[in-house]
């Protein structure tokens, strides 16, 4: 037995050299699995078969051009970004379903990436940031959080955005806020004259505005600088399992040429969305 042990160890290496990589087996299926966000409007939205929104149109734009079809994975958000990394990129759901090949809304920042170094993010394709959401004519400028005291406030529950408001100078503006199940919801109820403003993203404003067919320039989307919110706003980009570069430059390519042809734009204007540079 121990005289074949020789032969054994030959024949092993080079049986490791032929396995495929990540992209290969990508290739070779023809699919190319997104991990998206659900109840995330108006970026991604719904269940498998019915899922709407930007990243969605992202995802098959990406595909096709890799020449590979999309195959969706929509997932809830779990108590922080590293579960979502974990679940849907490079280690999979305890309940049996992930990993995806690439998650899509997945912020580009350094300190979090350092975080998450069993992912890897890259190819940021837009820039988030919050906005208060008011009627000009009602309010007509808002400079800081004091100058909403008066107002009827809307927000997303669970949010960042609710985090910082309620908690600003030990609650000053707690009483008159009102939580939503999302950011749409917040924003449409600005638009109903339910409420005074919202603080929502800017692309869950425009949506709302968007959706209701509403004109844009009747209403006044003005930035607010809050303890705890990046002033700047925050990059999306995507994320693939850490040692997939090859994945990360056929996906960083894709994205690169949808740009220059004008289909990522185009994909945020035919949605009512502003396209801001990462």
């Amino acid at each position: 037995m121990l005289g074949a042990l020789p032969i054994m160890l030959g024949v092993a290496p080079q049986a490791w050299s032929q396995e495929r990589t990540a992209m290969e087996k990508i290739k070779a299926s023809g699919i190319l699995k997104v991990a998206l966000y659900k109840d995330n409007a108006p970026y991604s939205d719904g269940g498998a078969s019915g899922m709407a929104g930007l990243d969605v149109g992202l995802a098959q734009a990406l595909a096709k051009q890799m020449q590979l079809n999309a195959s969706l994975l929509p997932f809830d958000s779990g108590e922080n970004m590293n579960d979502d990394l974990r679940n849907m990129v490079w280690r999979g759901h305890y309940l049996g379903y992930g990993p995806a090949d690439v998650m899509l809304h997945v912020p580009v920042d350094k300190y979090f990436m350092e975080e998450n170094r069993q992912a890897f993010i890259f190819a940021p394709y837009a820039r988030e940031h919050l906005v208060v959401l008011h009627n000009p004519q009602a309010l007509p400028q808002v400079y800081n959080p004091e100058d909403l005291a008066e107002q009827k406030i809307a927000v997303e529950q669970g949010s960042g955005a609710a985090s910082a408001l309620m908690g600003y100078k030990g609650g000053l503006l707690r009483a008159h806020t009102s939580l939503y199940k999302t950011g749409v919801d917040a924003a449409k109820a600005v638009l109903a004259h339910q409420s005074d403003v919202a603080f929502v993203t800017l692309a869950q404003a425009e949506a709302a505005v968007f959706e209701l067919n509403l004109n844009k320039q009747d209403w006044a989307f003005s930035k607010l600088v809050l303890p705890g919110i990046p002033p700047n706003g925050w990059p999306l980009g995507m994320a693939v399992k850490a040692g997939n570069k090859e994945l990360a430059k056929a996906l960083d390519d894709a994205l690169g040429a949808l740009r220059q042809q004008g289909e990522l734009l185009a994909l945020f204007q035919s949605r009512g969305l502003t396209l801001a540079a990462p």
